[in-house]
């Protein structure tokens, strides 16, 4: 493939390693109460490793943000308690159900230790293409990742 530089010179495209750069997921945990900044980190931690395992990432793959909403902002689904937890994931797509299975039971588990029910877990996976993930200026799709997305 050829690629128009500003100076209208051509040269051939590759794939961009990505071996220094931060990986994916990424990752929202939101609440509607306060917790002490132990919880937090255990949640977090919670949500890393469960990741780590169920998807075979490489260590140091951990952008998980936790986000504390004030409850009259974040009220409680019908059925749920105020430890309700809504966990997000933006994730390349590729995994199987096996290992998605994987992370919502490692999720659950792990919430479990922290005293958090399974009925007061949801988590939403989202996959957006390859090509909607924008990494050092290029499409995800023209980047060589670093890592297998078919687990």
């Amino acid at each position: 493939m050829q690629i128009a530089n500003p100076q209208g010179a051509h040269k051939t495209a590759r794939r961009l390693s990505l071996t220094s750069a931060p990986l994916m997921p990424i990752v929202k945990i939101e609440v509607c109460r306060s917790r002490p900044v132990e919880q937090v980190s255990a949640l977090i931690e919670a949500v890393y490793q469960a990741q780590l395992i169920a998807f075979k990432l490489p260590e140091d793959d951990k952008q998980i943000r936790y986000v504390e909403h004030r409850p009259e902002y974040f009220p409680v689904p019908p059925g749920k308690t105020e430890n309700y937890t809504f966990v997000e994931f933006q994730i390349f797509p590729g995994r199987s159900l096996d290992a998605k299975r994987n992370l919502y039971q490692g999720i659950v588990s792990r919430f479990g230790e922290l005293g958090i029910q399974p009925s007061d877990i949801i988590i939403v996976l989202h996959e957006p293409s390859l090509e909607n993930w924008g990494i050092r200026g290029l499409p995800a799709s023209e980047v060589d990742l670093g890592f297998n997305l078919n687990v």
